[in-house]
């Protein structure tokens, strides 16, 4: 099986916080579409094996009308081959939903919304810039669930400067209280050249502090697990049976086509990315031509990106798949690493391998790179 990703470059104004490639220059979506359909067909042969989920991502996918969506699933259709059973996500902003245009992505094949509600908080909406208020967080949530659609994920950010534990507990409770199935919570980050970094280093707002994210973490861990949600990825939670089957497809080196500016695809073997420019994307698509750069992925690149991948999962890394994927050699390497970890108590064995201990988690990426192999 395998995936397709859709990555929609626009957004109505730019979150603080933001290092996705978007623009605000809403009046190219035309031209963006004309190219994207070219994209799909010419990269029709590129995945060998039914698709069985599809994501749009952006950006802000819920900016598309329905005519927009209609034709890029057509186009789907056309030239992939479909799974039976196929998991469909929109990502989709409160400010975008209403009971029309819900009614309009059920019926073009959308089955799952990814809603960026982020908090349920006043000033930390206004702090992150973001575009929607509380009041249509929950107007979009109840709208979806009144439309039939169960398999509903929300986005929430914790962490930043002024948003206090209290505070972040009733937006759990506000998840729980709707029987929301699926949470992607994500720490703050402040990135290069995006507004809040220049606002951090202007002085003109406070840092981020990574005690004050690691006590919000462990929050959202004991409510949304005490909820009966998996903990299934560092920053994905979800009741049994609604995980996102299209991330854990990444999660478990399945191969996927990106699509747009900036996409990447994956094929086991060789990792490829669209260029990040609109309108260079949108001319070199004119001609025909899809604007990527390409990579072979060394035997150590593979191994690095397993176990930066696995540790971040529930599941933790498989010693025979490792033996299987990569040789006796990155297994003895792992055996090793993993003991001294085990020692300290971060990492614990399963029936397979090892995966993070409870307390390990919020550290799971500088833990996963002293394993990486270095030629």
């Amino acid at each position: 099986m395998a995936g397709i990703y859709i990555h929609i470059p626009f957004c109505r104004k730019a979150c603080h916080y933001c290092n996705f490639h978007f623009s605000t220059q809403t009046q190219y979506i035309e031209p963006f579409i004309a190219a994207l359909l070219q994209e799909l067909a010419i990269q029709k042969d590129y995945l060998k094996t039914p698709i069985e989920t599809i994501y749009f991502g952006g950006g802000t996918p819920s900016l598309l009308t329905q005519a927009h969506l209609e034709s890029i699933m057509e186009q789907i259709s056309k030239y992939y081959h479909l799974a039976a059973t196929i998991e469909c996500t929109l990502e989709a902003n409160p400010d975008d939903i209403d009971e029309a245009k819900v009614n309009a992505w059920k019926s073009i094949g959308i089955n799952r919304l990814s809603i960026g509600i982020q908090s349920f908080q006043a000033n930390s909406l206004a702090w992150m810039n973001r575009a929607h208020s509380v009041a249509q967080s929950h107007n979009a949530i109840q709208i979806a669930q009144q439309a039939g659609i169960m398999n509903l994920s929300v986005d929430l950010i914790y962490g930043t400067p002024h948003l206090s534990d209290e505070e972040l507990i009733a937006d759990l409770t506000i998840i729980k209280n709707y029987g929301i199935p699926h949470v992607s919570c994500y720490a703050l980050t402040v990135e290069e050249k995006t507004v809040l970094h220049k606002m951090i280093q202007q002085k003109k707002i406070e840092n981020i502090d990574t005690e004050h994210q690691s006590t919000h973490f462990n929050i959202i861990v004991e409510h949304l697990q005490a909820q009966g949600m998996e903990h299934y990825e560092i920053s994905n939670f979800a009741i049994p049976g609604h995980r996102s089957k299209h991330n854990s497809n990444y999660w478990k080196g399945i191969p996927y086509l990106g699509v747009g500016p900036s996409a990447h695809s994956f094929n086991t073997h060789t990792r490829q990315w669209n260029m990040a420019n609109n309108q260079l994307y949108i001319q070199s698509l004119n001609k025909n031509i899809v604007p990527f750069e390409i990579e072979t992925l060394p035997i150590a690149t593979q191994y690095n990106e397993y176990m930066m991948i696995s540790l971040r999962c529930m599941e933790g890394f498989s010693t025979q798949t490792i033996l299987d994927r990569f040789g006796t050699d990155f297994l003895n390497h792992s055996l090793l690493i993993a003991s001294n970890f085990e020692t300290t108590g971060q990492l614990i064995k399963t029936a397979t391998g090892f995966t993070l201990t409870k307390e390990a988690k919020f550290f799971a990426d500088g833990i996963a790179s002293d394993f990486f192999w270095v030629d």
